[in-house]
């Protein structure tokens, strides 16, 4: 073994000199390695409990704040942002969300929570002083809010299909509406799109929507135009009436009488034809005469012939019909108006040698009380002098009109479930009795009378009528071919109803035993208006009305069975 004793001149030998170097660099690097670590271990200790380095929310750096100084950041540069209405999109409807009316929050606390711990990895200390993390919000829902958002956005963004509108303007042109396509979205997917998406920086949501087309569209419109509307406003269509009097109906009227409906596919055509006839009748009317008989009008005791007239009427069915064809006809737009001539069946020769001598039938009742005798002498005086023509039908109802306090009625006493009552116009079932007896024994035809439910004794059994406005009439028919007078004359104690005019028959009435009779029951009632009664028995009746000609032949021989019930016995408390 040898050794070696190095000299003063070793150390600048090429050897030494790189030892020396080697050792320098790990001198070097071991002082820089210690130096990161006490950076290291200052950075870690001075950044611990604060958030990470380089993390930012919605834009906002919130990196190496403590918890508390990050939030109120968030609050104070976002606030405004997360209050922003939010347009939500589909198809090409849109509406809006307003975040605040809607329970969409942010809940701060969580969403600082969520950028996490320092990071111990020294190289992503390092890289986090030029390098940002966005991190996302954590949002807070109130659902029922939310659920009230969710379900008027989905209506809002839903739509039925609207069918394509066509019409004629009054300019005789055609005016088309587009169809628009129907659309509907899915609630759970709106309620998704909202969720994820309210906080977007557009503040827009889009949210995808399934389309129905209409049933009807721009290019069937355009097919009954052609079809429909270029035709009938062609030019105007000339209705040739009497007199040298002519109806038009121009191109500008059109779209009053043709109308469009969409209908399985397509446009159904509607003709309106009681337009078409309203626009005509504006001129063509002047050529139609009015229909008259002869009547008279009645002064007191004296009677002055209205002379009959003759009438012509337009006979707009055949005259418009059929209507669709006449207006689609472009190469005839003249058309002949049809008339109808409608002779006197009552002339003025009739009238004029017409008379009222004879009394054909008469009636009298009384036994009525002050405040109802009001009533029937009311109704006397507007019935006395009204003529029935042959061939027509009276209607007491429909001849005096209302019978109410306006006209001169009064309350008075009438008959109500079987009791005791009053209400205005009382009493007036009387004269309709003393009428409908005196036409009875006239030979009117019975066209309309309803007896009282309960009997009244002063009336004859199973030959007695009631009256209601508007509901119970009493109406009979002058079959006879001369006119027929009514006369009325009432007081304090009685009506009697004559039928004048030419007697043509006698009548006879012959009245029925009563039978199956029933007894009353037993009620109480309270009030100032109660009047105590002791009822009486209901029974079955008849009444057979025998018509013979003025020679005793046997005409006609008619039976009316008419059922009472009974009236109960009332007890005033």
């Amino acid at each position: 073994m040898t050794s070696r004793t190095y000299s003063s001149r070793d150390a600048g030998h090429p050897h030494a000199r790189k030892r020396r170097r080697s050792l320098w660099w790990l001198w070097t690097l071991l002082g820089l390695v210690g130096i990161g670590g006490v950076l290291y271990a200052t950075d870690l200790v001075m950044s611990e409990g604060t958030v990470p380095r380089g993390v930012t929310v919605g834009g906002v750096d919130i990196g190496s704040m403590s918890p508390e100084q990050a939030e109120v950041r968030l609050r104070n540069q976002l606030d405004a942002q997360v209050k922003t209405p939010v347009t939500v999109t589909a198809g090409d409807m849109e509406t809006t969300v307003d975040p605040v009316t809607s329970g969409l929050t942010v809940d701060w606390d969580a969403t600082v929570d969520q950028a996490g711990q320092q990071p111990m990895n020294p190289i992503v200390r390092i890289t986090s002083f030029w390098q940002t993390r966005e991190v996302g919000t954590v949002s807070h829902f109130n659902e029922q809010l939310l659920g009230g958002t969710v379900s008027r956005v989905t209506s809002d963004l839903s739509r039925e299909a609207e069918n394509a509108a066509l019409s004629i303007d009054d300019q005789g042109r055609p005016e088309v509406t587009d169809d628009i396509d129907g659309q509907s979205v899915d609630r759970n997917a709106v309620d998704d799109g909202i969720r994820r998406h309210w906080l977007n920086a557009d503040h827009r949501i889009a949210v995808d929507a399934d389309s129905t087309d209409a049933d009807v569209d721009r290019e069937d419109a355009e097919v009954a135009v052609r079809d429909v509307v270029d035709k009938v406003t062609a030019g105007d269509v000339v209705f040739t009436g009497r007199d040298n009097v002519n109806g038009v109906l121009r191109p500008a009227d059109m779209g009053k009488i043709v109308t469009f409906t969409p209908d399985n596919g397509s446009f159904r055509t509607d003709w309106n034809v009681d337009a078409a006839r309203e626009i005509l009748s504006g001129t063509l009317s002047a050529t139609e005469v009015e229909f008259r008989n002869a009547n008279f009008e009645v002064n007191g005791s004296d009677l002055v012939v209205v002379p009959s007239q003759d009438g012509v009427e337009i006979d707009w069915d055949k005259t418009l019909d059929p209507l669709a064809d006449k207006l689609l006809d472009t190469t005839n737009r003249r058309h002949e108006v049809s008339y109808e001539d409608h002779k006197a069946t009552y002339t003025t020769e009739m009238a004029q040698k017409a008379n009222f001598d004879d009394v054909m039938g008469s009636f009298t009742t009384g036994g009525f009380a002050g405040d109802s005798g009001v009533n029937i002498r009311r109704v006397a005086e507007e019935v006395d002098g009204a003529i029935v023509l042959p061939g027509q039908t009276f209607s007491l109802n429909g001849y005096t009109g209302p019978r109410g306090e306006a006209q001169g009625y009064v309350e008075a006493g009438v008959i109500e479930n079987g009791h005791a009552d009053r209400a205005v116009g009382g009493g007036i079932s009387q004269f309709a009795t003393t009428l409908y007896n005196a036409s009875y024994f006239a030979g009117m035809e019975d066209v309309a009378h309803t007896p009282h439910s309960y009997y009244i004794s002063r009336y004859p059994a199973g030959r007695e009528a009631t009256v209601f406005e508007g509901a119970i009439d009493l109406q009979f028919k002058n079959t006879f071919d001369t006119p027929v007078l009514i006369r009325t004359s009432a007081d304090s104690s009685s009506v009697t109803v004559e039928l004048r005019g030419v007697r043509h028959v006698d009548v006879e009435s012959i009245p029925g035993p009563k039978t199956d009779y029933t007894d009353p029951e037993r009620i109480e009632l309270d009030g100032d208006t109660c009047s105590p009664s002791s009822g009486s028995r209901g029974f079955t009746t008849s009444d057979t009305r025998v018509i013979r000609d003025l020679d005793g032949r046997e005409l006609s021989r008619t039976t009316t069975t008419t059922k009472y019930d009974p009236s109960p016995i009332v007890t005033c408390r």
